[in-house]
């Protein structure tokens, strides 16, 4: 049985050590610990690794830690909801985001153009800027084909970027689909709408890329999921999964509590009664705020495959 131990700071800590610390703090500690572990071990295991997140966590400074993580290997699959791709497209053309607070005058802020995400701000121009942008890249793809699955649209996109912390950039670079099941829901898709009311016969297949993420695995594979938030973005892969034999790994970070009933509560012991993830499987759920638990989650088990040897740094 593990032990409770006391934690201490020492002068240049480094995040492994404080995380390996937390195997004996307790509460979601232990859980964070876990979670990092798991990771691990599905990297080791060579598992296909289906990595989601909510919109949110693009337009925090998680951005480019996702596209890193796509650079070096970690994640074979993406799943994400619209708003983080759009998010993602104007940073890469160079929209800035800025820092507010929780605790504002919301009404004020409408009426200086801003919109508010927690305690981060959007210039109601960044979305301007980018409504012009996506009418051209639209164009560009219509002019190439007139049908589209979402995933391949997704990657034709990443390859006219040119950013480093793009998560489409280093997805089409690295050869690792991007799925958004529901690319609609956002102005994204108000723009593609709009788009195809002056060219009827331009088609994005959204079924054909329900078939495109169950391809990207199968029985005989290991599978691993890292699901940050909830939404559409993690049940849409932990489907993929299901339908493909259930996953040996899986890592749920979220805020939502499992009383909730809700996907973003569910928790990885919950998913076993699904099928989901397999009754043996390695699982861990961190309840919390993903923009701290997953970095320092993420960082040490970063450094364990360093220092095996299972990261993809070559030329870096």
């Amino acid at each position: 049985m593990v032990q409770v131990k006391d934690l201490h700071w020492k002068k240049d800590m480094r995040v492994s050590e404080l995380v390996n610390s937390y195997e004996n703090v307790g509460f979601q500690s232990v859980e964070l610990h876990r979670a990092s572990e798991v990771i691990v071990k599905m990297k080791k295991d060579s598992a296909k690794v289906f990595l989601t997140f909510t919109s949110n966590m693009v337009t925090s400074g998680l951005r480019g830690f996702f596209a890193q993580l796509i650079e070096l290997g970690i994640a074979d699959v993406l799943v994400t909801t619209v708003g983080g791709l759009e998010e993602d497209i104007m940073k890469a053309t160079g929209e800035v985001f800025s820092i507010g607070n929780f605790n504002t005058d919301d009404v004020e802020l409408h009426e200086r153009g801003i919109n508010r995400i927690g305690n981060l701000l959007i210039q109601n121009q960044s979305y301007m800027n980018f409504e012009d942008m996506i009418t051209d890249i639209l164009r560009k793809l219509y002019a190439k084909q007139n049908r589209w699955s979402v995933s391949e649209m997704l990657r034709e996109i990443g390859l006219l970027l040119d950013d480093q912390n793009s998560i489409l950039y280093q997805a089409a670079k690295n050869d690792v689909p991007v799925f958004c099941p529901a690319i609609t829901d956002g102005a994204f898709g108000f723009h593609l709408y709009l788009f195809q009311q002056e060219n009827p016969d331009f088609i994005v297949d959204v079924v054909k890329d329900f078939g495109n993420i169950l391809l990207t695995t199968s029985h005989d594979d290991r599978k691993g999921v890292i699901a940050l938030g909830g939404s559409i973005s993690k049940h849409h892969a932990i489907l993929a999964t299901l339908l493909n034999g259930g996953a040996e790994y899986a890592v749920y970070m979220t805020t939502a509590h499992r009383t909730s009933g809700s996907m973003s509560g569910a928790n990885t012991s919950e998913a076993k009664s699904w099928g989901k993830v397999k009754d043996e499987s390695d699982i861990a759920t961190v309840i919390g705020d993903v923009s701290i638990t997953f970095p320092l989650a993420m960082t040490r088990a970063l450094d364990e495959l360093y220092e095996e040897g299972l990261l993809n740094i070559e030329n870096k």
